[in-house]
């Protein structure tokens, strides 16, 4: 596969606050890719940097060759226009203006584009609507009178709307029931399957990935410590911290070998300015963690951040 998004050596700052740290991470043309990690790791952070939404202090973020992070001004304006890149928004209550309709926010991309007639962007939204399942006589109605499922729905819809090259959701069925969640899952792998849609899906549930992603980049404190395809990640992780999600995970821990107490640190371990982000928090670091571990390509097609990759797995 050809590569989409390139993300390479990624650093976000707030306020002196260094949220991502040096991340590298490519996405490749054509598949479905969840990034995971707890509240606070960066995963947001991250998809808002590749929209713009969040102030790039270092590092390079690439699609289909155009170097997002150099667009300025009008250049910036224009490739927005394509519609190439959309961002589902984890609220959507938050996300939708609430004196604007149905139609409008779902037609607001195409309105802006300026290429369509009325009529023409009409038949677009409805078609929107029942991609996801929505009725399309749901138009008129605002924000306020629909439930929290449907305003999710919306979301993708709105995204959909304008036929991006990459979907970047956040949490994208978090505010749905199992129903509705099915739903929209197998709607993100029907794009990819049929549309050659590229997904990036955040989630903290792992159980919502598994049956659709095709690899797994794990963060942790705003960096990225293991990535590769997911069956593998879950089922044999390289990082201790991916090993403790999946087996605090009711839907992949059957498939671990290691419980998930003992994959947990006494987190009174002190740590040097520089070092590992997870050493805190890790029951097997050592004096070395001091010193923070590199990428490094094991196995082919995976890649870990860890002094002691496997060794600690035989430690348990």
């Amino acid at each position: 596969m050809t590569t989409l998004l390139d993300i390479e050596n990624v650093s976000v700052d707030y306020d002196r606050h260094r949220v991502l740290d040096g991340v590298s991470l490519a996405v490749r043309t054509g598949e479905i890719l969840g990034i995971i990690g707890e509240t606070g790791s960066g995963k947001t952070t991250l998809a808002r940097a590749v929209c713009g939404l969040a102030p790039v202090r270092g590092g390079r973020i690439r699609f289909d060759g155009t170097d997002l992070t150099a667009l300025r001004g009008r250049a910036l304006r224009a490739w927005r226009r394509t519609g190439a890149l959309q961002y589902v928004f984890q609220d959507p209550l938050r996300a939708l203006d609430p004196q604007h309709t149905v139609a409008t926010v779902v037609g607001e991309g195409l309105a802006v584009a300026g290429q369509l007639r009325p009529a023409e962007i009409a038949e677009r939204v409805d078609a929107a609507l029942t991609r996801v399942g929505l009725d399309p006589a749901l138009r008129g109605r605002t924000p306020g009178q629909i439930s929290g499922g449907q305003r999710q729905r919306v979301l993708l819809a709105r995204a959909l709307a304008v036929s991006p090259r990459l979907l970047l959701c956040d949490e994208p069925v978090s505010a749905l029931d199992a129903s509705n969640r099915n739903h929209v899952l197998r709607l993100l792998a029907g794009l990819r399957d049929t549309a050659g849609v590229t997904v990036v899906v955040i989630s903290h549930d792992l159980s919502s990935l598994a049956g659709i992603a095709d690899r797994v980049a794990v963060l942790y404190g705003g960096r990225l410590v293991e990535h590769g395809p997911i069956e593998d990640v879950l089922t044999a992780p390289h990082h201790p911290y991916t090993a403790l999600l999946a087996a605090s995970s009711p839907s992949v821990r059957r498939e671990h070998p290691i419980p998930a107490a003992r994959l947990r640190g006494t987190g009174d371990v002190a740590v040097a300015a520089g070092g590992c982000s997870y050493a805190a928090r890790c029951p097997f670091a050592t004096d070395v963690c001091a010193t923070a571990p590199e990428l490094s390509i094991v196995d082919g097609d995976r890649a870990v951040a860890c002094h002691h990759t496997d060794a600690w797995a035989a430690r348990v």
